[in-house]
């Protein structure tokens, strides 16, 4: 179980609201957010999603010296690892691999997140389920279930990611 904090600041939510393209005062307006029911600045729905940059074990997070996914001349960034048996079959072995996919993603709100809360995350492995593909192969589904917790360990946020690993890509031959 991998657990970290996040603390959350006004700019923070400003930032994620802008980068969305929401342009809701209540997510930057602290004059008119005092002034709707929720009483100040809250962060927009899916903002538990910039938690994973204060994740240390967050795969997609850049590292100095290393390479990371989304930089370099690939397009993911990272040069594929051969797999034995692989050697001289180049590009096409790397389109025959599995493919995991992000399929959904849930938010369970207790109660909004503020400037100044302190969350711990603790992320868990949750259901895993299986289903036969339409084009044949099994999908594998997995579960990975977070909970933000704010300074007083009262529970804000149950968060469900589900990701689905697809088998081998169908060939095009």
């Amino acid at each position: 179980m991998a657990e970290y904090r996040f603390p959350v600041d006004a700019s923070q939510i400003m930032l994620f609201a802008r980068a969305i393209g929401d342009k809701n005062p209540i997510y930057h307006d602290a004059d008119y957010a005092s002034s709707t029911e929720v009483g100040g600045i809250v962060a927009p729905p899916t903002f538990t999603q910039a938690a994973a940059q204060y994740d240390p074990g967050f795969p997609l997070r850049p590292r100095i010296g290393e390479p990371w996914f989304g930089s370099g001349r690939e397009p993911t960034g990272a040069k594929p690892k051969e797999k034995a048996g692989d050697a001289g079959k180049g590009e096409g072995a790397i389109g025959q691999s599995a493919r995991v996919l992000h399929a959904e993603q849930r938010f369970q709100y207790f109660r909004s997140i503020r400037p100044g809360d302190v969350l711990t995350v603790t992320t868990r492995p949750g259901k895993r389920w299986e289903k036969q593909g339409k084009r044949g192969g099994t999908l594998k589904f997995s579960e990975s279930v977070s909970e933000f917790r704010d300074q007083q360990g009262e529970l804000v946020l149950i968060a469900t990611m589900v990701g689905v690993e697809t088998g081998q890509a169908v060939s095009q031959s």
